[in-house]
């Protein structure tokens, strides 16, 4: 097991000690909460945790069981967060606020810690659930707090690729990240944006569609440094980062005829397809042909030269080196 990687399991113990180490398991790695099973003397669960960035994941697997954020635990809570989950296998229910969503296997959710729940998992726990900070949280969302016990409809629009965002989430994946950590968790919270329908309408549209374009255009300008997030994007440009990702996820046309205004993206999506434009033009002119495959990722701000192949594979729909012998051929 990979030392990032927490995991608890009720196999450490009895079968008539297990609900009461699950229950204390689940206090350690999440927060105080009390939980209930039906499951008797066969109950049995695991609980693997990582830190991504910011956010940690956690993945539960298990019995069935109720579990109840009460104001005794919420007392006796010193951190607080919100928590996004996602159940694929069966249908489930949450309450918060007294507020009840009936979740299908895919759709999401966003409960807040401070305030009473209800998860009722009446199949089995097997659950991702991901650990955010409520200042993080608030950065995406300024009215999170009348977003939770939603449900986020994992099977169409912005609430599918979400959904399928987070599916591909894990300790394991978290605790050796593919592309820095960064980039994964903006990528999460302009999904998750994006899926509560949170753009900018507050703001003027012609303002907004200004302030989108600085945005992109400064993405653009800076493709080409490792590791580039939108934080320091927002920074040079002298705003806040969640102003950036709102008008990124507002969807406002820009007006410059290259097809990146069209409906809302994300700051790591606008930054990939800039990098992936430029890795095109470039494997695609004879004059960087004295250059390696990875001097080219390298000079589109990509360092790891697999995951420049990788990136290449799936956007380009070819590798750097078939995409250069097809030109040649």
């Amino acid at each position: 097991m990979n030392e990032a990687i927490h995991r608890w399991s009720t196999d450490a113990v009895p079968p008539a000690q297990r609900l009461d180490y699950w229950v204390g398991a689940v206090c350690e790695g999440f927060l105080e909460m009390d939980v209930t099973s039906c499951a008797g003397g066969s109950f049995a669960a695991t609980l693997e945790s990582a830190p991504l960035g910011p956010i940690v994941v956690n993945q539960v697997r298990g019995s069935a069981q109720a579990v109840y954020r009460t104001r005794r635990a919420i007392a006796q809570s010193r951190h607080n967060y919100y928590y996004l989950l996602c159940k694929t296998d069966s249908a489930w229910v949450t309450v918060q606020d007294g507020r009840s969503a009936r979740l299908l296997p895919g759709d999401a959710v966003l409960v807040d810690s401070r305030r009473l729940y209800e998860f009722h998992l009446l199949q089995s726990a097997e659950t991702l659930s991901l650990e955010l900070p409520t200042a993080w949280v608030d950065a995406w969302l300024p009215d999170a707090g009348d977003r939770v016990a939603r449900r986020i409809d994992g099977q169409s629009g912005w609430g599918g690729v979400l959904s399928g965002f987070i599916r591909q989430l894990s300790p394991q994946m978290a605790s050796r990240p593919p592309v820095p950590a960064e980039l994964l968790t903006d990528q999460l919270g302009g999904l998750l944006a994006l899926a509560l329908g949170h753009g900018v309408s507050q703001a003027p549209g012609e303002g907004r569609a200004a302030l989108r374009r600085r945005v992109l255009d400064a993405t653009r300008e800076r493709h080409a440094e490792p590791g580039l997030t939108a934080t320091a994007v927002a920074r040079g440009l002298g705003i806040s980062e969640r102003g950036l990702h709102r008008c990124l996820a507002g969807g406002q046309g820009d007006g410059d005829g290259n097809g990146d205004g069209d409906g809302g993206t994300t700051f790591a999506t606008a930054l990939t397809a800039v990098r992936m434009q430029a890795a095109r033009r470039m494997l695609g002119d004879a004059r960087f042909d004295r250059l390696g495959i990875a001097e080219i990722g390298f000079r589109v701000g990509l360092a790891d030269a697999s995951h420049f192949v990788r990136l290449c594979r799936r956007h380009l729909g070819a590798t750097p080196g078939e995409l250069r012998r097809g030109r040649l051929n």
